[in-house]
C-alpha cells in the first residue's frame, strides 16, 4: 500500500482528493492536514465518508508526516506550496502539487502573475508538468509533479496535437472559458456569494488571469515557437465544470474538419479519459460533471474558414483532484483509472 498525505484537506480540491483516495485499492491515507488549530472529523468536511472511516483532519506536523507518508499531495494556496514542497522533496518524498507554484518553467513570470519571487527556481527545472496524456513518460520517473491548472487542461489537450502536427496556425488563439464557482475555492469573497452569482454570468480577470502564461507555455512547447493567446474567463452560476470555446485558424485552406478530428483521435484514442466527439456533437458540462473525462468537439466553419474547438471538464476532477490521482497512478504503476472509474 502507498501511504499518502493530503495537505490542505478542508478545501474543495483537498476534500475531493480525499474522497477519491478513500476508494483507491492501493492507497492508505496517513494524514489529512489543516491550518486550523484543532482536529476536525473528516465527516464534517466530507459527509459522504463511510461510517467506518474514523479519519480526522489534523494540524500540520512535518516530522510526523515525514516518518509515515511515502508521498504528499499539496492542496495549498498559490505561493504557499513552494516552501512546503521543497521540504518534502529534501526528505525524499514524492510530491504532487495542485497549486501553481511549480507549473511555470520561467521563474521571472512569478512576480508578474503571482506577485511573488519564486523561492526555489531550481525546483522549476525539476518539476514535471502533470498533463497526463502528454507527459506520461516523464511522470513515471518524476519526484515533483506539478498538477495542471483547471482552465489550461482542456484547451491544452485540444490544441497540443494540432500544433504539433501543424494543422493550425499559432496565431491567433482565442479562448473563452466559463467555470463553475468552486473554481474560486472556499475563500469568502463578495463576487462568489450566492446573491452575486445566481442568475448571473460575467467575465473576470480579462486579459489578466494567472493561467495565461501556463497555457502559453504548453502551446509554445508544442508549436516550437512562442504562442501568445487571448484568454477570457467567465463565471458560471453552477457549482462545478469548465466549458472552453477555442477559436483558431487552420494552417492551410486544405485542412478539413475530419482531418483535425482524426488527429485528436490518433493522439488520444488509447487514453482512458479523453473523448473526442463525433462530427456534429459537442461537449456539455452534464456529460463530464463528477468524472475525470475531458470531452473535445470540433467544427470547421466553411463560411469563415475558422476552426472552433470546444472542451469540457469537471474543474475539481480532471481540472484538479482527479488528474492528481491519475498522476499518482502513472507515477507508481497503478492502473491509470484506479480510484477514478
Amino acid at each position: 500500500m502507498l501511504n499518502c498525505a493530503v495537505l490542505g484537506a478542508t478545501g474543495y480540491t483537498g476534500a475531493e482528493l480525499t474522497r477519491l483516495l478513500l476508494s483507491h485499492p492501493d492507497v492508505r491515507i496517513t494524514h489529512l492536514t489543516t491550518r486550523q488549530e484543532k482536529p476536525i472529523p473528516l465527516s464534517e468536511v466530507l459527509p459522504s465518508v463511510p461510517r467506518g472511516v474514523q479519519l480526522q483532519i489534523t494540524p500540520y506536523d512535518f516530522e510526523d508526516l515525514r516518518k509515515k507518508a511515502d508521498m504528499v499531495f499539496l492542496c495549498l494556496p498559490h505561493t504557499e506550496a513552494m516552501t512546503t514542497g521543497d521540504l518534502f522533496l529534501q526528505a525524499g518524498k514524492v510530491v504532487i502539487d495542485l497549486s501553481a507554484d511549480f507549473r511555470l518553467k520561467d521563474a521571472t513570470l512569478y512576480p508578474k502573475w503571482y506577485g511573488i519571487d519564486h523561492a526555489f527556481p531550481a525546483r522549476l527545472r525539476q518539476a514535471v508538468y502533470g498533463l497526463c496524456e502528454v507527459n506520461r513518460k516523464k511522470i513515471r520517473k518524476a519526484e515533483l509533479i506539478s498538477n495542471p491548472g483547471c482552465y489550461p487542461t482542456g484547451p491544452s489537450l485540444a490544441l497540443i496535437p494540432l500544433l504539433e502536427k501543424k494543422l493550425i496556425k499559432h496565431d491567433p488563439v482565442i479562448i473563452n472559458a466559463a467555470s463553475g464557482v468552486s473554481g474560486a475555492g472556499k475563500k469568502l469573497v463578495t463576487s462568489t456569494q450566492f446573491c452575486e452569482v445566481d442568475g448571473n454570468y460575467n467575465a473576470y480577470k480579462v486579459n489578466k488571469h494567472q493561467h495565461i502564461p501556463e497555457i502559453e507555455q504548453n502551446l509554445s512547447l508544442a508549436a516550437g515557437r512562442e504562442v501568445a493567446i487571448t484568454f477570457i474567463p467567465h463565471l458560471l452560476p453552477v457549482y462545478r465544470g469548465i466549458l472552453a470555446t477555442i477559436y483558431v485558424e487552420p494552417a492551410k485552406k486544405t485542412v478539413t474538419e475530419d482531418e483535425v478530428r482524426r488527429a485528436l483521435v490518433t493522439a488520444y484514442g488509447k487514453d482512458p479519459f479523453v473523448r473526442v466527439k463525433p462530427a456534429g456533437q459537442f461537449p456539455s458540462l452534464k456529460d463530464v460533471r463528477n468524472t475525470n473525462f475531458c470531452d473535445i468537439g470540433v467544427s470547421l466553419d466553411a463560411r469563415t474558414g475558422r476552426l472552433v474547438i470546444i472542451t469540457a471538464i469537471d474543474n475539481l476532477l480532471k481540472g484538479a483532484s482527479g488528474q492528481a490521482v491519475q498522476n499518482m497512478n502513472i507515477r507508481f504503476g497503478f492502473p491509470e483509472g484506479a480510484g477514478l472509474i
